[in-house]
């Protein structure tokens, strides 16, 4: 069940790493409320964008514009969503969701895992917002959603790079809240824990039990939840949050 954010309707949003996984369903939930939907791909990656547009625009987007970027090249980046800009105005709605892991443990960490790693999961979002950021000062209802993870904040074994990829997105949205916030900018991360997605689906039943006895409500979340979440923080509805690190884990955290 989706929740309705008739404001949302016509809002430019753009959302990384919208190809699959959360992502594909955040910019789903977008398309439902009627939202201008932007996302990114990859050389290579026409046919999947292709068919992305076709199906957000089959659920209700007032419009939806792929732009090829990609968002570990910060020139290319700035460049699309200059000329994006100029063409449509102002981006309202970012969700910095574009997100990779190099799993395994500390002591057989690769420096090319971690560069990989950091860039797109931290420096990616930074110098993405920063290169929308003044037309962000000129807009109204701005709002700025960094996916970040319950490991950010809890730590994980043979996590390292990606923990600590995503406790920098706590950082970067609590600073970046505290500096926008007198142009009415606001920016808020979200911490999901167990969201079923390919990736825990994939897991064997025996592993699925250990996660859900840590688990207090004893499931794993759906990602509509995690999109209901963002839509509400891209919302006027939360107009009065910023600087908030909102966990969606099912009392993971307690």
């Amino acid at each position: 069940m989706n929740a309705s954010f008739p404001d949302l309707k016509d809002k430019i949003c753009l959302v990384t790493g919208a190809s699959r996984g959360i992502g594909k369903t955040i910019a789903e939930g977008l398309a439902r409320q009627g939202a201008h939907v932007v996302f990114n791909y990859r050389e290579g990656k026409e046919g999947v964008a292709e068919e992305l547009k076709a199906g957000l625009s089959a659920l209700g987007a007032s419009n939806v514009t792929p732009l090829k970027f990609d968002i570990t090249n910060c020139e290319e980046t700035k460049s699309a969503l200059t000329g994006f800009v100029k063409e449509h105005g102002p981006i309202t709605g970012i969700v910095n969701n574009a997100g990779i892991s190099r799993d395994g443990l500390f002591l057989r960490l690769k420096e090319s895992d971690l560069d990989d790693t950091l860039n797109t999961n931290l420096k990616g979002a930074i110098m993405l917002t920063q290169a929308l950021s003044r037309s962000l000062l000129k807009a109204e209802n701005a709002s700025i959603v960094n996916l970040s993870s319950i490991v950010g904040l809890m730590g994980n074994s043979g996590q390292i790079a990606y923990a600590a990829s995503k406790a920098g997105l706590v950082g970067f949205t609590k600073s970046l809240a505290k500096e926008m916030a007198s142009r009415n900018v606001r920016c808020n991360a979200i911490c999901p824990g167990f969201i079923e997605t390919d990736m825990t689906d994939a897991l064997d039943e025996k592993t699925k039990e250990g996660y859900l006895e840590s688990i207090p409500l004893k499931r794993l979340g759906a990602s509509s939840e995690v999109s209901d979440l963002v839509a509400f923080l891209l919302s006027r509805a939360s107009s009065y949050i910023t600087g908030e690190i909102i966990k969606i884990d099912g009392g993971l955290y307690i």
